[in-house]
């Protein structure tokens, strides 16, 4: 078993399970934010990159059995050859609060994934209310925002978020920041 994982070799596996368009597109928000965190703390950039590009791998795989979402992924990624702690705890953990699923976020690593993978939401929501459903222009204050409104994008945690900014040891509106930066790095990919 391989315990470690390159961009090409997790790249190749993401290409092989996740057919769906919006789901590659928010796993591929979510390896860019996870990766513009990373340079920004300190952390090792690539796997923080490969963990947020692989951490919905299952989603086409599972349907709508989410007491398996995480599990399947880390399955998959056994029958690819990897055995990868620090990974498969965050993927598991990342999907903590869905109902049957026993999995805790423990480290600053996990809730800053769970964090990234929501603000994604909140961000690619308000895009697509814009006339020109682009992201270029997009203010952090216009999140920020839309954030206080629960109705908006009811179904992404704010909680998660928070969590992850103060995780990371910065202000929710830096973290807001950052994510819109770096989802704006790959516009024309995700079609925004």
């Amino acid at each position: 078993m391989k315990t470690i994982i390159t961009y090409s070799e997790a790249k190749e596996i993401f290409d092989k399970y996740l057919k769906t368009e919006y789901l590659r597109f928010h796993c591929r928000e979510t390896e860019v934010i996870m990766r513009a965190l990373a340079r920004h703390l300190g952390h090792d950039e690539d796997f923080w990159g490969i963990t947020g590009l692989l951490h919905d791998l299952d989603l086409d795989e599972i349907g709508e059995n989410m007491q398996m979402h995480g599990r399947k992924t880390v399955e998959l990624l056994k029958d690819e050859g990897y055995d990868i702690p620090e990974l498969f705890d965050a993927i598991l953990s990342h999907v903590e609060g869905i109902k049957g699923v026993p999995y805790k976020r423990e480290t600053d690593f996990q809730f800053i994934l769970a964090g990234a993978e929501n603000i994604t939401g909140l961000i690619s929501a308000y895009v697509i209310l814009r006339p020109d459903k682009k992201i270029e222009g997009v203010k952090v204050k216009s999140i920020m925002k839309k954030f206080k409104s629960p109705a908006f994008a009811a179904k992404v945690s704010r909680e998660f978020i928070l969590e992850a900014a103060e995780h990371a040891k910065m202000e929710l509106n830096e973290f807001i920041g950052i994510s819109i930066e770096a989802m704006a790095s790959i516009a024309d990919e995700i079609g925004m």
